[in-house]
């Protein structure tokens, strides 16, 4: 299912956004971006890592209550996909996913959580939670991300993404600390 974004976007699972008036050079300004995957986000950070465009659309879809899962899609083209999962403790989501981070670019390990790669496209943090009373972890992915061209303030405003949104998806999806 597709929803267009607008202020008036009240439900949970939508992706409230707003598009700034153009600049003065004719081009649109970062969307800015209140929630994604029903969870507060940090509208000036998620927006830098959007494109540019005229139209912001999302495509929510949760496999089940604790896999948020949304898609960007800016001006009619898929752009970034958030995530969130939670697993249980004996999983290694940073190994497991190793290829596909090299794939994405130049992995290398952030201070984030228990643990995070940042690549040049992608980031994932993972932490230790507690989940309806059991322990498990917290694993939070961006990718797709190719904004902003300069591939060194991409991987910083990806690990900045990562550092303020992980703690905000995991109260949101109910794994505590």
């Amino acid at each position: 299912m597709r929803k267009i974004i607008s202020r008036s976007a009240g439900h949970a699972a939508l992706l409230t956004a707003l598009l700034v008036g153009a600049t003065g050079c004719g081009g649109p300004d970062a969307f800015q971006v209140s929630e994604a995957c029903g969870t507060k986000v940090d509208p000036d950070l998620i927006g830098q890592l959007l494109p540019r465009g005229e139209e912001l659309k999302t495509k929510d879809t949760f496999s089940e209550p604790k896999q948020p899962r949304c898609e960007f899609e800016v001006d009619g083209q898929e752009v970034v996909g958030l995530r969130g999962d939670v697993v249980e403790p004996f999983i290694k989501p940073l190994e497991i996913n190793e290829r596909t981070m090299l794939r994405l670019g130049n992995p290398m390990p952030a201070d984030v959580g228990d643990g995070a790669t940042i690549s040049d496209h992608a980031a994932m943090a993972v932490q230790a939670c507690t989940y309806k009373g059991e322990k498990s972890q917290y694993v939070l992915v961006i990718d797709g991300v190719e904004n902003p061209e300069d591939t060194a303030e991409r991987r910083r405003l990806l690990e900045e993404f990562l550092r303020s949104q992980l703690p905000v998806a995991m109260e949101a999806e109910g794994c505590r600390p």
